[in-house]
């Protein structure tokens, strides 16, 4: 069994102590009654040092009990002060091992380890901390491991650099990048500060109240804008800086980060979705974002990849490239190209324009209800000047939405401010999934999703084709169905044919009679005991945590059809209990 590294103690003692002991300080030396006075100050200062003390030996307790090794074919961990806990996780569980370094861990040469594994809500392993080095030989390893290597001297596979970020590239990358999540921090900000500006600088505004309001909403929003750009510029600089992307084996390896430092890999074989995603500025000068999705907790799902998808469970395979580029890649990975799109029926242009517009008289109401009860009028008309604008964004949104059906792959497209384009392979769907909302049966329309064991689904990020005619709904929830079922079938037969050969069981040829065939082929199994390495398959259970492997066996066809599609009418209210169950159905 292998330790930690000792550099864990004092890092872990002083990063969980510096909290409680500014917390001690402040109230010993602020002049706060709970320690009174002076003397207060110094039994303060103790208790601080008793705390630390504590901590300390918390720490040093907790590095001699963990214990952690490598096995042929699970990682074991044994940890736990008070509780023990031992944890034996197999390697094809494993979807992703990722290290992750910040400023004060790469001056003490010390990493985080985290393993994530398929369909988990947490990070189901993780060493904090041990040496980079070390880090590193268990990524390696467990890859290693991972295809069924046993020799540790057996050559590394090959690695090939697919994308790397130059330093334009990335300052183009914070260029076309907004911070949305700032603009109420800016609004609290700026109804405090406003006031206290106000009284130091004479600032000459209309003596109009309708004209100081409109001032006031301009000059906010700038506001809002120019905060929003500068703080998404500098998250994706620190966020993506030194970003690589390179194919080792059959696997996706990134590194990135200016901060905080990420190595992460993604397996081939368990990527669910591929999304590429853009919006009006990256499409004006031909970029995109490509995001790889796979099943279970990403690395990225608290948020601290920084790829700003938190609980998404999807990394940024390509931050920003061109997008041939971008394109190239998803066709070098999937091999799948775009499609021309099916989109929604023309008619639907109207439905949205009405959605926009209805949401604008909404919006004049309200201010208009609001003038009866503030002082100062409010230019309540100020909404229906955009209809005009309502009316061109129902057409746009009509335009960039669709679907395609290639040869192994379901595509979609929606979105026209953050547009996002899907490739689901076939064999990924879990579940085919039709819906008509109040609205939706009186235009005459239904939307088809396709749920895959993906963490984007569980936040309505499946492949989604929107308001296409029932009849094609109908024929695409069947059409589905029946390509997932032949790309199951013939995955059993490839899974099939590679268990053959494993053993060194030659396929009956075709104008042989089969019982002979049989009979050859099973003295030839024995023939070959006495050569043959001992073969065992596992029976993979089809639980969610085994979601990632897509094992053939949780899609064997089942006497109910609707298990295979669903069709549900439900009111705009019912949407989310149908997507709920969709959830539950996986």
């Amino acid at each position: 069994m292998t330790r930690l590294s000792p550099l864990s103690v004092p890092y872990r003692a002083v990063q969980r102590s510096a909290s409680i002991a500014f917390a001690l300080a402040f109230f010993a030396f602020t002049g706060g009654t709970a320690f009174g006075g002076f003397l207060g100050g110094l039994g303060a200062v103790a208790l601080v040092g008793v705390a630390v003390l504590g901590i300390a030996g918390y720490e040093l307790a907790y590095f001699r009990r963990f214990e952690y090794e490598l096995t042929p074919d699970t990682l074991d961990i044994r940890s736990g002060v008070f509780s023990r806990r031992n944890r034996e996780i197999p390697y094809r569980r494993i979807q992703n091992v990722d290290i992750s370094r910040n400023v004060a861990q790469r001056l003490v040469g010390i990493a985080a380890v985290n393993l994530e594994t398929a369909g988990g809500g947490e990070t189901e392993g993780s060493l904090r901390f041990v040496s980079y080095e070390e880090a590193r030989r268990i990524q390696s390893e467990v890859a290693r491991l991972k295809r069924g290597g046993a020799d540790g001297d057996a050559p590394e596979p090959e690695q090939e650099l697919l994308f790397e970020l130059t330093p334009r590239e990335l300052a183009i990358v914070g260029a076309l990048s907004f911070d949305l999540r700032l603009p109420g921090l800016v609004f609290v900000f700026g109804s405090t500060a406003f006031p206290i500006v106000a009284s130091y600088v004479d600032v000459p505004v209309p003596a109009g109240s309708a004209a100081a309001a409109g001032v006031g909403i301009v000059a906010l929003v700038l506001l809002v804008a120019l905060v929003s750009w500068a703080a998404g510029f500098a998250s994706a600089v620190v966020n993506y800086y030194g970003f690589r992307l390179t194919r080792v084996g059959d696997e996706l390896q990134y590194e990135r980060g200016l901060l905080q430092r990420y190595n992460g890999s993604l397996p081939l074989d368990k990527l669910q979705t591929l999304t590429v995603e853009d919006n009006p500025l990256k499409r004006r000068f031909g970029y995109a974002t490509l995001l790889v999705e796979t099943a279970g907790y990403a690395p990225g799902a608290d948020g601290s990849n920084g790829s700003g998808r938190a609980g998404r469970g999807s990394e940024a395979a390509i931050p920003l490239a061109t997008r041939d580029r971008v394109l190239g890649l998803v066709a070098d990975l999937e091999g799948v190209e775009t499609p021309a799109f099916e989109g929604p029926p023309t008619r639907i242009r109207r439905r949205y324009a009405v959605r926009y517009s209805l949401v604008l008289g909404a919006a004049t109401l309200a201010l208009y209800g609001a003038n009866r009860f503030l002082p100062q009028e409010i230019p309540w008309f100020v909404p229906l000047a955009l209809v005009p604008v309502a009316v061109v964004a129902g057409a746009l949104q009509w335009r960039h939405r669709g679907y395609a059906l290639t040869e192994d792959h379901f595509v979609t497209r929606n979105g026209f401010w953050k547009r996002e384009t899907r490739f689901v392979p076939y064999y990924r769907v879990q579940t085919v999934i039709e819906r008509r909302t109040v609205f939706q049966r009186r235009w005459r329309v239904s939307t088809v999703t396709a749920d895959t064991a993906g963490s984007i689904s569980l936040v309505g990020g499946d492949a989604t084709a929107v308001d296409i005619e029932v009849a094609d709904a109908a024929e695409l929830r069947e059409t589905l169905n029946d390509r997932l079922r032949e790309a199951l079938s013939a995955r059993r037969e490839a899974r099939r044919q590679s268990r053959q050969a494993a053993l060194g069981i030659r396929a009956a040829e075709p104008d042989r009679d089969a019982d002979a065939s049989d009979s050859e082929a099973v003295a030839d199994a024995e023939a070959d005991v006495s050569e043959t390495p001992e073969f065992v398959e596992e029976a993979e259970p089809t639980t969610g945590d085994d979601a990632g492997d897509a094992d053939d066996d949780e899609h064997e066809e089942p006497d109910d059809p609707f298990i295979w599609g669903e069709s549900v009418e439900a009111g705009d209210d019912d949407t989310e209990a149908s997507d709920e169950s969709a959830d539950d159905s996986r």
